[in-house]
């Protein structure tokens, strides 16, 4: 994979240089329009300048915090601070002082995850390592559906985004969460979980205008009949393109226009909620012409409470993406996917959750000369079954134990066993461990891919290729010991085996194999610090170690740059000041350690928000990112890689 790679960067570099004097026309003229871009956020201010109505923006306390209900860990309602995991939460309040505009940059506020912005349209996000623009070991979902291509295991960020504002939290576990959530639930979890349709009532307008992108985003909400609730939602983002470090610019400019809506029906034991996107976006690249992104998606839920704390939950999506990269390959993928959950309290000390569920995908494959994937269409199905029970062992210790059995086209039966033992040692504090097994199923690109596009290959997927495995140990304490302080922090092991890795078959020829193995041991942990009511710190690090080594059946030189490449430290420090009942500072100071393979440099940057509330439902916000330096790199090879600049922004925002 890693000499595919090098081949296409040696293809982007020669055609490079007439390519940037085109850009770097499109971009003196983008940038002159910048000065329209404040003019026009001038226009909209005066445009929305009346009187609203009061609406209370929330703060919440560390206390409530810490009895924040939570779902990803167990797929059932639980507390935060009971939770036997390591799982920071993303409040609103958090997303709306970051001062960001789109989904991966707020993710950034999770010390738990490692975040590298590639260039204008590209992220590289994981967590405790293996980190690459493919990263295949962290599962998402956007309220419960999963945003993930077959193609390689994991999440294309240019089409994942929702309407900042309407997100209610942002559950965000490191360590596995395979048991309730599936195969490539492996080193994480993200589960975005957005407002209900009852929350997100009234209208509400964004618009952001900056030194390199424009925002704008309109949503309203409304009632149906006594018992329902809608909101729709339409957003406009437009990106300018990233440069290199020799200040040409770069081919990866793009625009999305996006819309959506939710509808919850039902109160009482049944609830019905139905909710959808779709979305379209133009993305540059250097030739033959710019890529295309486009798509929509379907989610309707069922949920049927039965007497106590027993219900059940019935879930189908539909995700449907055209992605056409000129020259390179173009896709065509539908995914139908449908759950069904049950909760339910068999015997005293007992809280059961059981389920199953089946995925079925087509993905249809426009190859090119440079690359195939063969066969060009693919069927895949993924089934499951899952239990898990949750178990009163006396005063303050629960013990759960959980198994799901998954069954894939590539790699067969696949079990995900896990254990968790919590310990309530007094009021606000909890010790916590587990033991787990995850496992990531073979992609496309694990079996099917090849390069060039016809024979002879010089690279090629590996028609044996199986689920790489983790077992995985974790040690935990979260605590508020006082009530203007909260903490928690893990120890975790984490032991890999059939990792991939190139292989030399003879020849010129490489496949992908199952031929590494390895382990990883660290910390991190975080803070949240109520100094005053008006004053508060959260910091949050991660210090990890990883090694990897062949296998005694490898034939190559060395591991290569196929799973990831890691920095060993990180840490953030962010204060949010309310320097006035309308006026707030955030200042967020961030630090990476440097990437070994290949080599990317440490940094440290500072973000800064300002806000005031012109009005109690205006807010006019000046943001600023990567203060410290005019640019610096995160990620990529330093021959081909985008400088990620120092961006200022805008904001206004209203509600009525």
């Amino acid at each position: 994979m890693a000499r595919v790679k090098a081949r296409r960067e040696v293809a982007h570099t020669a055609s490079g240089s007439n390519h940037h004097s085109r850009r770097g026309v499109s971009r003196r003229a983008r940038g002159g329009s910048w000065y329209w871009r404040w003019l026009w956020l001038l226009l909209a201010s005066q445009a929305v300048a009346q009187t609203p109505t009061t609406r209370e923006l929330v703060t919440l306390s560390l206390e409530e915090l810490s009895n924040m209900e939570i779902q990803t860990v167990s797929k059932k309602p639980e507390r935060l601070a009971g939770a036997a995991a390591s799982i920071f939460v993303i409040t609103a309040q958090d997303i709306r002082r970051s001062g960001a505009t789109v989904l991966p940059e707020v993710l950034r506020l999770a010390p738990n995850l490692q975040v590298a912005r590639i260039d204008a349209d590209g992220w590289a996000i994981s967590a405790r390592g293996f980190n690459s623009s493919t990263a295949n070991k962290l599962l998402v979902l956007i309220d419960g559906r999963t945003v993930y291509t077959p193609l390689f295991s994991g999440v294309f960020w240019d089409v994942q985004d929702v309407m900042l504002a309407d997100i209610e939290r942002i559950e965000v576990i490191s360590g596995p969460g395979a048991t309730v959530w599936g195969s490539n639930a492996v080193n994480g979890v993200i589960n975005v979980v957005t407002r209900k349709a009852a929350d997100a009532q009234g209208g509400l307008e964004n618009v952001a205008a900056g030194s390199e992108d424009l925002l704008y985003e309109r949503r309203y909400g409304g009632e149906i009949g006594e018992r329902g609730h809608y909101r729709v939602y339409g957003k406009f983002l437009d990106i300018d393109a990233t440069e290199n470090a020799a200040g040409d610019s770069q081919p990866d400019a793009w625009q999305r226009a996006q819309a959506g809506f939710r509808v919850d029906l039902g109160g009482g034991a049944d609830r019905v909620s139905v909710q959808g996107d779709i979305y379209n976006g133009q993305l540059e690249q250097a030739t033959p012409g710019d890529r295309s992104v486009k798509g929509f998606n379907l989610l309707s839920r069922w949920a049927h409470q039965l007497n106590g704390n027993a219900g059940f939950e019935l879930q189908f999506y539909y995700d449907r993406v055209e992605r056409d990269h000129p020259g390179i390959f173009a896709e065509d993928l539908d995914i139908y996917d449908i759950e069904l959950r049950h909760q339910f309290q068999p015997w005293r000390g007992h809280d059961l959750v059981w389920g199953g569920g089946h995925r079925f995908a087509r993905d249809v494959i426009r190859n090119s000369a440079g690359l195939a994937f063969l066969p060009a269409t693919r069927n895949l199905e993924w089934s499951n079954l899952f239990v898990q029970d949750e178990i009163s062992l006396g005063e303050g210790l629960r013990l759960t134990a959980g198994l799901r059995w998954e069954h894939n086209r590539y790699s067969g039966d696949e079990l995900m066993p896990n254990l968790r033992l919590a310990w309530a040692l007094a009021q606000n504090h909890s010790l916590w461990a587990s033991a787990s097994r995850a496992v990531r199923t073979p992609s496309r690109i694990d079996r099917e891919f090849f390069f060039p596009g016809s024979p002879p290959f010089f690279f090629a997927g590996g028609p044996g290729f199986q689920a790489e495995v983790l077992k995985a140990i974790e040690l935990g304490y979260r605590a508020q010991p006082v009530e203007i302080l909260s903490f928690s922090v893990t120890a975790f092991y984490h032991d890999y085996d059939r990792l991939r890795n190139v292989e030399p078959v003879g020849g010129f020829t490489q496949i992908l194999a199952n031929t590494t193995k390895g382990r990883s041991h660290g910390v991190e942990g975080w803070m949240r610090l109520q100094l005053t009511s008006f004053w508060r710190l959260s910091a949050g690090a991660v210090l990890i170690d990883k090694d990897l080594l062949l296998k005694s059946n490898s034939a190559a030189a060395d591991v290569g740059t196929s799973e990831g490449n890691d920095a060993a430290h990180q840490w953030q420090l962010r204060s949010s000041f309310d320097l006035s009942p309308a006026l707030d500072l955030d200042v967020a100071l961030r630090r990476m350690g440097s990437l070994p393979n290949p080599e990317v440099p440490s940094y440290t940057e500072l973000d800064l928000r300002i806000a005031w509330r012109l009005q109690p439902e205006l807010e006019l916000a000046l943001s600023g990112h990567n203060l410290l330096d005019p640019v610096h790199p995160e990620f990529g090879s330093a021959a081909t890689r985008s400088e990620i600049e120092r961006r200022v922004n805008v904001q206004l925002r209203w509600s009525y």
